[in-house]
């Protein structure tokens, strides 16, 4: 049954087409950002596009005293410098403004240097617009309450209250499949919570990260409050360990996360490390809807996605359907150039990792899986596969695959199908396909996951829903207002009173004063 998806025709590009690509994204001022202005001495690292290597511009190799100056500025400017929180709020809504203005050339950006095509760089760019958005208006959540001291022995002759402060400098650790999104669901909370930021983007994908910074500062947002620093000997380490770093924010893997973990030591850590995400299809689900949004979920961005469809339960009277319309769906897409708008899936982040996705994919069909379509690679391409029959030890069903493959299995009772989708050291999100409301709620009520979604996939994200999973998936929650409550801690002001009759006394003569 296996067959090719479609591949597109790849039009050569022409040297006046390279050259507008090149030029239109190495326009940055610089190949990192510290101690308040561009650095541009050691900008060696060079930066290609995935999809044929073409050179799109280079950015600093930093040090770690690169990473010490960099902090050292920022605590100095938080020490010094008020930054008002109307003022903050009004930067980042013009940095909306701002985005949105210039929403081509970061959508060219993206697509130039990562894994998205052009159509899926523009959308990622209207989401991070709504991200400085629901940041500015986050303002609403530096909010405290006074404290119930009259309820308390030892609050009788007390008043007080809590309100939220910054935890001071946060270094922000992103990846690079959504570049300019998930940098900002880390700066758009830290900024506007009162803090500074020290921005690590993916060496695979800086040039996004360090557009971002520049239009901060457009906006408005003080360089004092700001730093990137993309890669370099030694850097990653002086980043997480410096002892004026208050919390860091990482997206990316569990591996790395242990090791930030081991030599962060006693500081706050938010982790946001991918998912092995399940969908279930129940018998009375509309397989046709179904199949559609697996298909769309499984194959975005080339499957580099933590939220990302890898693993598909079907009950066993709707199985042959759903296969047959998720393999007609995946036969469809067409793989191709990513600036060509016609393309459905582009490459992925570099030849390696196809290769990686090559071997999971060639070991499960050793254990006895079967391709029904897809399972080629060429360069940093791989088909879009779907398989079936795959064994529970294979990788691509007990890791996470990042990478577009799905593999689909039937079930016959449900409790077997929430077992399965529960036996993953992952627990990011799952979908649930039924027409019935009190099963979709008993089964997102079994399922171990961060979020359930009902008559959709896993691949589901509203910027400002508390994101994060159980399990391996992540510690904390980002989506902006939980990330600001998580970027911020409460500041209890407390007054120790007069006791009640020296008051009443005080306040007897004060009256009798004014009155002569």
């Amino acid at each position: 049954m296996s067959s090719s998806t479609k591949v597109a025709e790849a039009r050569p590009e022409t040297r006046q087409e390279t050259a507008y690509r090149r030029a239109s994204i190495a326009v940055l001022p610089g190949g990192a950002f510290l101690e308040g202005r561009w650095e541009t001495a050691d900008r060696i690292l060079e930066v290609r596009d995935p999809e044929d290597g073409v050179l799109l511009g280079r950015v600093c190799s930093s040090t770690p005293q690169d990473v010490r100056r960099a902090v050292a500025f920022i605590h100095r400017h938080l020490q010094e410098d008020d930054w008002a929180l109307r003022d903050r709020r009004e930067a980042l809504e013009r940095a909306a403004v701002l985005l949105a203005d210039k929403a081509v050339r970061f959508a060219e950006i993206i697509a130039a240097e990562s894994s998205k095509t052009i159509t899926e760089a523009e959308r990622e760019v209207r989401r991070c617009a709504e991200t400085l958005r629901l940041s500015a208006a986050a303002s609403s959540e530096l909010v405290g309450e006074t404290l119930a001291f009259e309820d308390s022995m030892a609050g009788a002759d007390k008043i007080g209250w809590y309100n939220r402060k910054p935890v001071g400098i946060i270094a922000a650790i992103t990846p690079f499949n959504d570049p300019l999104n998930l940098v900002a669901h880390k700066l758009g909370p830290a900024l506007i919570g009162g803090n500074g930021v020290v921005l690590k983007p993916s060496g695979r994908t800086p040039l996004t990260g360090l557009a971002f910074i520049h239009l901060l500062l457009e906006a408005g947002v003080p360089a004092g409050r700001l730093a990137a620093i993309v890669s370099g000997p030694g850097v990653s380490e002086a980043i997480v360990t410096d002892p004026q770093v208050n919390l860091i924010s990482f997206t990316g893997g569990p591996k790395t996360a242990d090791r930030i973990a081991a030599a962060a030591g006693a500081k706050k850590i938010l982790s946001e490390l991918g998912g092995n995400n399940a969908t279930i299809v129940c018998a009375d689900a509309d397989a046709k809807a179904a199949a559609a949004a697996i298909v769309a979920g499984a194959f975005g961005v080339a499957g580099q996605n933590c939220l990302s469809v890898q693993r598909v339960y079907v009950q066993v009277s709707l199985f042959e359907h759903v296969l047959e319309e998720v393999v007609a769906g995946t036969r469809a897409l067409r793989v191709g150039a990513k600036f060509d708008r016609t393309t459905d899936v582009g490459p992925l982040i570099s030849e390696a990792e196809a290769r990686r996705v090559e071997e999971w994919v060639e070991e499960a069909k050793t254990l006895g899986a079967s391709v029904q379509v897809g399972g080629r690679r060429s360069g940093a391409f791989y088909q879009p596969t779907v398989l079936t029959d795959v064994p529970a030890e294979a990788l691509v069903i007990s890791e996470e695959v990042f990478g577009p493959v799905v593999s689909i299995m039937p079930f016959i009772q449900v409790a077997d199908a929430i077992h399965a989708a529960n036996d993953s050291d992952y627990g990011l999100q799952a979908g649930v396909f039924t027409e019935s409301i009190e099963l979709a709620l008993a089964i997102a009520d079994k399922l171990h996951v961060g979020a359930v979604v009902i008559n959709e996939t896993s691949d589901v994200r509203i910027d400002s829903m508390p994101f994060g999973g159980f399990k391996k998936s992540g510690v904390g929650r980002e989506g902006v207002k939980h990330a600001v409550r998580e970027m911020t801690e409460p500041k209890s002001t407390i007054i120790k009173l007069a006791e009640p009759a020296t008051r009443w006394q005080k306040l007897t003569a004060t009256s009798e004063r004014n009155a002569s």
